[in-house]
């Protein structure tokens, strides 16, 4: 397997690993609703989670407020999962692979 694609299914995976616990500390604050703060999962997906909201709020402007990050991380990841499927798509054909 050439580097350049395990480069690309590694950043993938992360991708989907911060994706999911985004979409999951969602779905467990709807739940838990004003509790989950006290929620041991949440804590846990927060922990996973925290390097990619701090970097979204880095790169984005102050006017964005903070309630809409999570939003905005998870939609970044989504289109930054696109873009590398179709760079692993086109590496793998580059090669004469099948991927």
């Amino acid at each position: 397997m050439p580097v350049e694609l395990l480069l690309i299914s590694i950043l993938r995976a992360l991708v989907e690993v911060a994706g999911f616990a985004l979409l999951g500390q969602g779905l467990l604050a709807l739940l838990a609703g004003k509790y989950r703060q006290d929620n041991l999962f949440y804590k846990i997906l927060q922990t996973v989670t925290r390097p990619v909201i701090r970097a979204v709020r880095f790169f984005t402007p102050r006017v964005i407020i903070d309630a809409h990050i999570p939003f905005l991380a998870f939609f970044l990841l989504f289109w930054l999962w696109i873009a590398l499927a179709l760079a692993k798509r086109y590496f793998c054909a580059l090669h004469g692979l099948a991927c």
